[in-house]
């Protein structure tokens, strides 16, 4: 169902809820990367432009105890997005309380003010009701625009859409635009999957083989393929549990008729070290006291001609340990071949990938990279969002199942005798 939207809703004069994503690193009071905050100014000035007055909110950073709340203020967030702006950003240094309802109350049309880290409450993890029903009633209408966490049934998101009219912001919009037309997106399609362990990905590679045309596996997750195939792979990352899942998944393929491809060679050293020495070697040939952490110059020109011809690549996990130079090739060469592409959607899916792709300077070369590792990691798996789930319906909803725009007849044509006036009426009924 699609969900209703920041152009739907009229927000002029209105105190405007928006949960955000700016879960950004910090360091000595300074934030590190501010990707995250950058890509919510569209969304922001959209809202300010409408009028509203804008009360913004985010977690930051895993709060358990009282001690993990230091270092994790939303304070040089508020700092940072002042300046992006150009304009004024009160922070309250709050999440709930007089002082905060008062800063809100004073608020003006344009105004911004900005409240403490979810997670200093401790039933925001929880979905607390009574911690979700009081942050509604700080606002009048609630903008989630925090893709990344939409896998996750927190106050600040599901408990709030409880009690008032939700609506995704701009980025929320492209996020379930983009995943949500994968099924019916140009076709050959192309998954590429990367990163540590197929324990991760289990799930969405089940349900990627029922999508996909070809699948290409790369990263630390490959070893465990290949030990699942016979082959040495030395101190090479495995997971010895997932051996059966492994063999399993590459007779699944070819029940499928999907062509999952494997590398070929592979960059190995002694050492988990940037410094170690390393060389290039055949998947075979991977010595005892050695591991691997790139993928090789073959199986990048492997992979290269198994994208030609592609018109959808979704890429989840990056190809080696690319947080060192030396083993970072394999990642920024695959970002190379994938802007290369010709009248291809080329689709991130968040986490590790996208990191890669920012940090080797692809960023603006593909259609789409997702702000949510975890979150877009369970929409390929093929699952309901919670907090996409509790946003309002765009349209009215016909009992025979199906939905249309508001002045439009369902064709089913489906009517019913209202009781007691005996009038015709529709079978309309709001969500």
């Amino acid at each position: 169902m699609e969900k209703k939207t920041i152009n739907d809703i009229q927000v002029m004069g209105k105190k405007v809820l928006l949960r955000v994503d700016f879960n950004v690193p910090i360091k000595d009071g300074v934030v590190q990367d501010d990707n995250r905050i950058k890509s919510e100014l569209e969304n922001i000035r959209t809202l300010l432009s409408k009028g509203a007055k804008l009360i913004i909110f985010s977690h930051l950073g895993k709060v358990k105890k009282e001690e993990d709340k230091i270092g994790k203020s939303l304070a040089p967030v508020a700092k940072r997005l002042e300046k992006l702006l150009d304009k004024p950003v009160k922070f309250v240094d709050k999440t709930r309380g007089e002082e905060l309802e008062k800063a809100i109350d004073e608020l003006q049309n344009g105004d911004i003010l900005m409240f403490e880290n979810t997670r200093f409450e401790p039933g925001e993890t929880e979905n607390d009701p009574e911690l979700g029903k009081y942050w509604a009633s700080l606002g009048e209408v609630f903008v989630n625009d925090a893709f990344g966490t939409a896998h996750r049934e927190h106050a600040s998101n599901v408990g709030i859409a409880k009690h008032l009219q939700c609506v995704s912001g701009l980025l929320m919009q492209k996020e379930i635009e983009v995943f949500g037309g994968l099924d019916n997106s140009p076709r050959p399609m192309v998954a590429i999957l990367g990163g540590a362990k197929v324990s991760d990905k289990i799930k969405l590679i089940d349900n990627i083989l029922d999508k996909a045309d070809k699948v290409l596996i790369g990263g630390g997750m490959a070893y465990t393929f290949f030990k699942a195939m016979g082959y040495e792979i030395g101190k090479s990352l495995i997971e010895e549990d997932r051996l059966d899942v492994a063999k399993v998944t590459l007779e699944k393929a070819k029940e499928h008729g999907v062509e999952l491809v494997l590398p070929i060679d592979n960059v190995v050293t002694k050492e988990f070290s940037n410094n170690s020495e390393f060389e290039t070697v055949d998947v075979d040939k991977i010595p005892l006291n050695m591991m691997g952490l790139d993928i090789g110059e073959k199986t990048i020109e492997l992979f290269r001609k198994e994208l030609q011809g592609a018109k959808t690549v979704v890429w989840n996990g990056p190809m080696g340990v690319f947080e060192m130079d030396n083993f970072a090739k394999g990642t920024l060469k695959l970002c190379e071949i994938l802007s290369e592409l010709d009248d291809a959607i080329t689709v991130i899916g968040g986490g590790d990938s996208a990191a890669a792709a920012i940090k080797l300077g692809y960023a603006d070369k593909f259609t789409h990279i997702s702000t949510g590792g975890g979150a877009s990691l369970k929409y390929l798996e093929g699952k309901e969002l919670p907090a996409i789930a509790a946003m309002t319906d765009k349209y009215k909803k016909c009992t025979c199942g199906r939905a249309s725009e508001d002045h439009v007849i369902c064709d089913c044509q489906s009517r019913r005798i209202k009781p007691l006036t005996l009038k015709w009426v529709g079978l309309w009924e709001k969500q």
